[in-house]
C-alpha cells in the first residue's frame, strides 16, 4: 500500500555527513546534561508515601490535585485505582515528615472538600525498591539492546547490526537527555516509552535495510550510496503513512490523556521523531561508511553449477 509515490531517487546520502555531525553534537549534548544535571526521578525510583482513599461517589481527580498541591506538593501524582470510586495518591519524600503525617495531612485536606471520603491503605515505598527498580529497568533496557543486535546480525549482516544499535542507543540518548535538560518528571510509565522507542525504531531500520538488500540484488550496477538512496526513497510512502498514524495516535495522548500519561506521550512523540531521522540518516549512512557491499548480503553461487542462478 502507498499513499503516493516518488519517482525520482532523492539523494539523502549526500548531506549524511553534515547531519551525523549534528547528531553527535546532540548525542554529546544529551550525555552531558544527563550526567551534570541528572534525572527528575518519580517517586518509584525515589521512594515515598502511597495513598488509598475511596469516594461513595465518581472521584473528581482534578479536584483531589488541586487539595494535594494546596500543601506545597509538586510531584505527586494521582489516580483512578479498580474503580471510579477509587484513588490512588502517590506522594514523595518531605523532610522532617513521617508516612503518617503526610497521609493525615492529604487525608485532612480531601475531607474539606468531601467528609465522607474514606482512608482504605497508607504504605511506605522505601529508597530500596527505587533502587531495585533503577537496576531493573537498566537491565530491561541492556536485554533489549543485546537483543536487537543479534536479531539484526542474522537477519542481516554485522554491519547493519553495528549501524542500526549506534541508531537506536542515538534515539534512546536524546530522550533522556531531553528529560534531564528539562527535568521533566522520569517515571516507570517514561522508561515503559523509551523501551517501546527502540522497538519501533528498530521496525523503521529493518524496513530500510531489508529494502537496500532487495536492490542490492536488482540494481547490480548502482553504487551503494545510489542503492541506500533509492532505498529509502521507495519506502518514504510506508514512513509517512505508519508514522504518521502513529504520531496521531501519541499526540492524542499527549494534549488529552491527562498527567498520568503526558510524560509517557512525550517520550515517545521524541522517540518517534528521531527514530525516523535516525533510520535514514544515522544508520544508512553508518552502514555505507563501514563498506557494506552486494557481497554481505547477497550469496554468491558456485560457477560451476549450471543450474544456479546468481541471486
Amino acid at each position: 500500500m502507498e499513499f503516493f509515490r516518488i519517482h525520482r531517487t532523492i539523494p539523502f546520502m549526500r548531506h549524511a555527513l553534515a547531519l551525523n555531525i549534528v547528531s553527535l553534537l546532540m548525542f554529546v549534548a544529551a550525555v552531558f546534561f544527563i550526567v551534570t544535571r541528572g534525572f527528575h526521578l518519580s517517586i518509584e525510583f525515589t521512594g515515598g508515601t502511597v495513598m488509598e482513599v475511596h469516594y461513595a461517589q465518581t472521584a473528581q481527580v482534578d479536584e483531589i490535585r488541586t487539595a494535594v498541591d494546596t500543601l506545597g506538593y509538586k510531584d505527586f501524582q494521582v489516580q483512578n485505582f479498580g474503580t471510579s470510586h477509587d484513588v490512588m495518591i502517590r506522594l514523595p519524600l518531605r523532610a522532617g515528615e513521617t508516612s503518617s503525617q503526610q497521609s493525615a495531612a492529604v487525608l485532612d485536606a480531601l475531607k474539606a472538600k468531601t467528609p465522607t471520603v474514606e482512608l482504605r491503605r497508607v504504605e511506605y515505598v522505601g529508597p530500596q525498591v527505587g533502587q531495585e527498580l533503577v537496576h531493573n529497568g537498566l537491565m530491561a533496557l541492556l536485554c533489549v539492546v543485546v537483543g536487537i543486535m543479534i536479531y539484526l546480525a542474522f537477519r542481516f549482516e554485522w554491519k547493519f547490526a553495528v549501524s542500526g544499535v549506534i541508531a537506536n542507543l542515538h534515539d534512546v540518548v536524546i530522550i533522556l537527555g531531553f528529560f534531564a535538560f528539562f527535568q521533566w518528571e522520569f517515571s516507570l510509565s517514561v522508561l515503559a516509552g523509551v523501551l517501546a522507542v527502540l522497538g519501533y525504531s528498530v521496525n523503521e531500520s529493518v524496513i530500510i535495510m531489508d529494502r537496500i538488500r532487495e536492490n542490492f540484488r536488482k540494481q547490480r550496477k548502482a553504487s551503494t550510496r545510489e542503492i541506500i538512496n533509492s532505498a529509502i526513497t521507495q519506502t518514504i510512502s510506508r514512513t509517512v503513512i505508519t508514522h504518521g498514524s502513529t504520531q496521531m495516535m501519541v499526540l492524542s495522548m499527549l494534549f488529552f490523556g491527562g498527567p498520568s500519561l503526558h510524560n509517557f506521550a512525550l517520550a515517545l512523540t521524541i522517540g518517534i521523531c528521531f527514530g525516523i531521522y535516525s533510520s535514514v540518516f544515522v544508520a544508512a549512512a553508518l552502514a555505507m561508511w563501514m563498506g557494506v557491499k552486494r557481497e554481505d548480503l547477497v550469496k554468491q553461487v558456485k560457477k560451476d553449477d549450471p543450474r544456479a542462478e546468481i541471486a
